[in-house]
């Protein structure tokens, strides 16, 4: 999927928001600049949520569960994990009951990422746009691509 710009990439991340799901886990690969962080807003502001979105770079983990929200985002930046005992204390096994989460930089979970996470992949081109490759797991099938 080609994303022209910052706006064609926040309106996916909007329209995935009406499929998402209670224990869905979206899992947003690629360098940065990518547009992950762009893509986890829209996911927000389709939820309802309308304050300041910042990537969770420092915090890790950033939980939004406000009252006008459709349901709860756990949003996750892992780029500053660097040994795979850290996770457990992040509790996000815990998250999944009762949030969904959108997860940057999910490849430092290593085989720990759950097989039902919906893997977005995201490459900047030299226009500025973007590529978007998902792998689509059983559980996504019917929601994706978000219409």
């Amino acid at each position: 999927m080609r994303l022209p710009d910052a706006s064609a990439t926040g309106r996916l991340g909007q329209a995935l928001a009406r499929s998402l799901r209670v224990g869905d886990v979206v899992a947003l690969f690629g360098d940065l600049g990518a547009g992950k962080t762009t893509l986890a807003r829209g996911l927000l502001r389709g939820l309802g949520f309308d304050g300041d979105v910042a990537s969770p770079t420092f915090p890790i983990v950033q939980v939004y569960d406000d009252p006008g929200m459709r349901l709860p985002l756990w949003h996750v930046d892992l780029y500053r994990i660097e040994d795979q005992e850290e996770l457990p204390e992040l509790a996000l096994d815990e998250a999944r009951d009762e949030a969904a989460l959108i997860i940057e930089w999910p490849e430092r979970l290593g085989g720990a990422l759950w097989p039902d996470s919906l893997r977005l992949h995201l490459e900047e081109s030299s226009d500025g746009a973007r590529s978007l490759t998902a792998q689509v797991p059983p559980a996504w099938e019917g929601r994706w691509p978000p219409r």
